[in-house]
């Protein structure tokens, strides 16, 4: 049963990454969420997908120059034209304390491909392990050398390899890796790489899948999970394949 990941919450509908995409996530049923994080200039783990606050806020400036008060200042929803109002950055802490009221799984992307973060996967690791969420929890980043890391620091949390290019014989590399899963491009899926995967017992969730055809033929595959900006529009057709 391939399971709905809202991607950055319900990224189509509400601002990513705040807690009202989450919040609306779970009202539409979705199985689990997908975040992204990075650290302030402070040290304090954020939720954000931007290495700049420029795009989703009124603010302009690099994350890890800022502070995190300086952040709570900015609205990630500034581009959404007043409809949903001030939604400040939230901190990681934040969203697994509601998270664990819940019984959703979370995702979590860290940003470290472009930044070197230093202490990104430790801090991460321990809120996570502070709120008891380790075995609903997902580890994935762009950054592989960050996942062995966390593999090595948390070997009870698991890890996937995001990566967006078909992988050379992915399983020596998965294995190589230690890792449980990996999150490729959909285009790079196929009915006989979904197989293979699950044959070896490697979890394959795809991103980011937001039209019908797409998300039908990800079901069709029997993929474990797929990430789409739309959890509400996903659940609607996951109900109506046969």
């Amino acid at each position: 049963m391939t399971l709905i990941f809202a991607h950055r919450g319900a990224a189509g509908t509400h601002p990513e990454n705040t807690m009202a995409a989450f919040i609306e996530a779970e009202k539409a049923g979705a199985d689990g969420i997908e975040l992204d994080v990075q650290l302030t200039k402070d040290g304090e783990v954020v939720v954000i997908h931007d290495e700049t606050v420029d795009r989703t806020t009124n603010g302009n400036g690099w994350v890890k120059d800022m502070t995190y008060r300086e952040l709570r200042r900015l609205n990630a929803a500034a581009m959404w034209d007043g409809k949903h109002g001030h939604c400040p950055i939230p901190h990681l802490e934040e969203v697994l304390a509601w998270l664990s009221s819940t019984r959703m799984v979370v995702n979590i992307e860290l940003k470290n491909s472009l930044i070197a973060y230093e202490k990104l996967e430790q801090k991460t690791i321990a809120l996570v392990r502070r709120y008891g969420l380790e075995k609903r929890t997902i580890l994935s980043s762009f950054n592989h050398n960050s996942m062995r890391l966390c593999r090595k620091l948390a070997p009870e949390i698991e890890t996937a390899l995001l990566y967006i290019e078909p992988l050379y014989d992915p399983w020596t590399y998965v294995r190589a890796m230690n890792a449980d899963g990996v999150h490729p491009h959909h285009r790079t899926v196929t009915a006989e790489f979904a197989a293979e995967a699950r044959r070896r017992g490697v979890a394959v969730r795809p991103f980011t899948v937001n039209k019908r055809n797409v998300m039908k033929t990800m079901f069709a595959y029997g993929v474990d999970a797929v990430f789409t900006d739309y959890p509400r529009q996903a659940k609607q057709w996951k109900e109506k394949t046969p």
